[in-house]
């Protein structure tokens, strides 16, 4: 009897701890990247060119892909099917302002059920455009469950951090293009 009121005050202990937890999330990353905005601001603006540099793209060589809407800009969706890594989900552009700000939508399917803010906000710099690429989300019980063990910052962060690397070398490689 002991253990079973011992084992009862240490769900409800663990339960109450979890609701405790932050329901809403902000993840940011920053780069600074050699480029004009213009040329850095296309590559998110038009989801035809994601595959340049998003650090999901790759995650599936097969994945399924489809674009509506407009083919950049206010309007335009993508969608996504595939593997376990790369889940399932869809992207609307839902605010562009030219070479300052652009706003997503972003809805997952799989692995799990979610709805996040994204946004990308562009400021020049004495080197060219510095992009902050910010989401925003609510997580329920269970995602707040899962940030006890694991650090979304962290994990979230490092692929912002490679797609604003990879965004980067685009972004300047087209700069260099232009230049020559």
């Amino acid at each position: 009897m002991l253990w079973l009121m011992i084992a009862v005050v240490l769900v409800v202990a663990v339960v109450a701890f979890i609701a405790t937890r932050p329901a809403n999330y902000r993840i940011v990353r920053r780069g600074t990247i050699s480029a004009p905005a213009e040329t850095v601001f296309s590559y998110i603006n038009d989801f035809h060119k994601w595959a340049a540099w998003s650090p999901w793209e790759k995650l599936d060589p097969d994945m399924k892909r489809s674009h509506a809407g407009p083919p950049s800009g206010v309007g335009s969706r993508y969608a996504w099917s595939g593997n376990r890594k790369a889940g399932a989900g869809s992207m609307e552009i839902t605010d562009s302002v030219a070479n300052q700000r652009i706003a997503i939508d972003l809805q997952f399917e799989r692995p799990f059920k979610a709805r996040n803010e994204t946004e990308y906000t562009f400021a020049p710099s004495a080197d060219g455009v510095t992009v902050t690429w910010t989401i925003t989300g609510h997580n329920n019980f269970i995602a707040k469950a899962f940030c006890v063990f694991v650090d979304m910052d962290k994990m979230v962060g490092k692929d912002f951090e490679q797609g604003l690397a990879n965004l980067k070398t685009a972004a300047e490689a087209d700069a260099a293009r232009v230049r020559r």
